[in-house]
């Protein structure tokens, strides 16, 4: 057995919190009620289109300080999220908030993993940037900055 130790300075950081589960479906509207249902979470209504990234979203809150879901909507033809939707959708990604969002991007360069897309501001956290990473075992990530 083999224990992981990390002494960079990213991964000292206490700052790094699961933000938000990143589900695609076909369509919000006819997804969330019966989604917020099922995880007994609640909807506010609020969708945002972000133009930059071809889709729409919305939240699903849990209780408490749990981290949310975010269900995304391909909003064009071109959108990234579009032939995961095609595929079926479901989970699609895991959201990290992080204090120093390009810190994290050298880390994840050093990890072997691969910017997929460069920071960019997104509508639905005001215009924070955010930005997507693959890892080594193919699993998406993006990185919201705090």
């Amino acid at each position: 057995m083999s224990s992981i130790v990390r002494t960079d300075s990213v991964a000292a950081m206490p700052t790094r919190r699961l933000h938000h589960v990143g589900y695609v479906t076909n369509s919000i509207s006819e997804t969330v009620v019966d989604f917020a249902g099922s995880i007994a979470g609640t909807w506010d209504g609020a969708i945002f289109f972000d133009p930059l990234q071809k889709v729409r979203v919305t939240f699903v809150k849990l209780n408490g300080e749990q981290p949310m879901f975010e269900l995304v909507e391909p909003a064009t033809d071109d959108s990234p999220v579009h032939g995961f939707v095609r595929r079926g959708g479901g989970i699609h990604h895991v959201c990290f908030e992080v204090s120093h969002l390009d810190a994290e991007l050298e880390d994840a360069r050093m990890r072997g993993d691969v910017t997929a897309k460069p920071p960019l501001p997104a509508v639905a956290f005001s215009g924070r940037r955010i930005a997507w990473v693959y890892t080594r075992k193919r699993m998406l990530i993006e990185y919201l900055e705090k």
